[in-house]
């Protein structure tokens, strides 16, 4: 036994699942991929667990919660990574807010694969296209009404405004970013034009000298799916950003604007409410 005050010896000191410290855990840097991504809330941590439990590399978790994660606990301690129950002010500092929902998951950052066209000709899909939308929790919103309602693919433009994955946008998309696919789509308006072939390509904007479209209409082409024509085509819908809309050369590159009838007291809505009417239509047509 070691003399009183001294540590323990290394062969002799507690396994790794509860000698790591919450408070020493470093909060990750946005942009930086060595960083680990935190992932807070059960649904989100759930989903993560669901799909790709390989990623996660620390969890942890308050007491009103361990009922609930003791399988993630044991696929933990099956990878020999840490997991720990803490204080909820020391799940705040790992989470980084003290809206963590009582667990933090951090794992290793994902990349966006990019979109393929070609993929998208052979397996044609209504697709959602998101140019400049910047705010991360309208970006996490979208995310989470796409998984609702089983919308596959979101893309995002390289807009320099555009949102990408964070931890403010997973903690309000509740598991959203594992059940879709979010893929990078660059050069957006030459990827428009060649995405022609095998979508009808719409833009949405308050711009009365283009042909408009009732976003209504979306989900009428699964019931032409077999019918040889332009109609038959999914649609694909290009949303802008939340100030601005969708640049003038993104615009120029979709067959039609896409409009949704409202009573003319307010002019337009939130992207993230917009989004939501356009992927019901989009995916339950």
């Amino acid at each position: 036994m070691p003399p009183r005050g001294r540590p323990p010896h290394p062969s002799r000191a507690r396994p790794r699942t509860a000698a790591i410290s919450a408070a020493s855990t470093p909060a990750p840097e946005a942009g930086d991929p060595r960083k680990l991504f935190r992932v807070a809330g059960l649904a989100a941590v759930s989903a993560l667990f669901a799909h790709e439990p390989e990623r996660v590399e620390r969890l942890f978790f308050d007491e009103r919660l361990k009922p609930a994660v003791g399988a993630f606990c044991k696929a933990m301690a099956a990878a020999r990574k840490p997991y720990r129950m803490v204080e909820g002010e020391e799940l705040a500092k790992v989470a980084g807010t003290v809206l963590h929902g009582g667990v933090v998951a951090l794992m290793t950052p994902r990349t966006l694969p990019l979109f393929d066209t070609e993929v998208a000709r052979r397996t044609p899909e209504p697709l959602l296209i998101l140019d400049g939308v910047g705010n991360p929790h309208n970006l996490g919103a979208i995310l989470r009404t796409a998984a609702f309602f089983g919308l596959p693919r979101v893309l995002v433009s390289d807009h320099p405004g555009q949102s990408l994955p964070s931890e403010a946008a997973y903690r309000v998309a509740e598991g959203g970013f594992e059940w879709v696919a979010l893929e990078r789509a660059p050069a957006l308006p030459a990827l428009l034009k060649r995405l022609r072939a095998s979508h009808r390509v719409f833009g949405t904007a308050l711009d009365q000298s283009r042909p408009t479209v009732d976003a209504g209409a979306l989900g009428g082409w699964r019931g032409q799916a077999g019918a040889k024509s332009p109609a038959a085509k999914p649609p694909a819908v290009v949303l802008g950003n939340e100030e601005d809309g969708i640049p003038p050369a993104t615009l120029a590159a979709c067959e039609a604007v896409l409009t949704i009838p409202g009573s003319g007291r307010v002019q337009s809505l939130n992207v993230a409410a917009t989004a939501a009417i356009l992927i019901h239509a989009l995916a339950g047509g």
